[in-house]
């Protein structure tokens, strides 16, 4: 099913830095009509109001706490395109010191926060024939051995998003699983990548994405790599029953 994003009212978690930032830009370039940004310091997103004015409408949300994701539904029902960009990382090995709370930290945000936004949005993405974008990540199919608890709470909201898919879809709405590789952002710039790809190129292959209505979305050149290697288990497996 394909999805354009222009003259849709959409909503960013995330939205005030990084790729959230660009997801914002890049939908309102291509002509949506309004764009919630959902983030935790609603002072963080003044650069985009004074840029876009009326288009944006800022709103407090954070994603590891579900009363709050609930009363961001139900300002929002008319949400069409929900993309959860929203996450932590940063650099942990497999074992070692604080290992057990890193990973309780980001499985609350990365995995929970999905489906905290899921269970949330559910009626007005099923009422409205939407769309969700998940913000996932190379390391969801592989676990990098420096983000290795970061990697294992993506390969599980990589996991989860797979289940939206079989959920949605019997309800006419689109689910969009992207992962993204080494991104010109400061997770990245934390993990010690020293080459990495623009925050566009996944903005914009999200746009793209939506309207060929695709399920995967490896947008820059290391994730491309693993998405070919990947390719052979994704269409047989994950989408073999599509």
């Amino acid at each position: 099913m394909s999805i354009s994003v222009e003259n849709k009212i959409a909503l960013v978690t995330g939205a005030n830095r990084g790729i959230g930032k660009s997801i914002v830009e890049s939908f309102l370039n291509h002509g949506a009509k309004k764009v919630y940004l959902a983030v935790r310091d609603t002072d963080s997103t003044k650069e985009l109001e004074e840029k876009y004015g009326d288009k944006v409408v800022t709103l407090k949300a954070d994603v590891s706490n579900t009363k709050s994701i609930q009363d961001l539904a139900k300002q929002t029902t008319d949400v069409e395109i929900l993309v959860n960009n929203a996450g932590v990382g940063s650099p942990q090995e497999t074992l070692g010191e604080g290992v057990e709370d890193d990973m309780q930290f980001q499985f609350n945000v990365n995995t929970l926060g999905l489906l905290r936004i899921a269970n949330s949005f559910a009626n007005t993405l099923e009422n409205n024939k939407g769309a969700l974008v998940q913000l996932n990540s190379v390391a969801s199919v592989k676990n990098f051995p420096n983000l290795s608890t970061y990697s294992a709470s993506k390969a599980a909201s990589y996991s989860l998003t797979q289940g939206l898919r079989a959920y949605f879809d019997k309800k006419g709405v689109r689910v969009l699983s992207v992962h993204p590789g080494p991104i010109d952002t400061k997770m990245a710039e934390k993990a010690g990548f020293e080459e990495t790809s623009t925050k566009e190129t996944v903005s914009e292959g999200i746009v793209s994405a939506l309207k060929a209505g695709d399920f995967h979305l490896f947008p820059d050149e290391m994730a491309k790599q693993i998405e070919e290697a990947y390719k052979g288990f994704s269409e047989n497996v994950v989408l073999g029953d599509s």
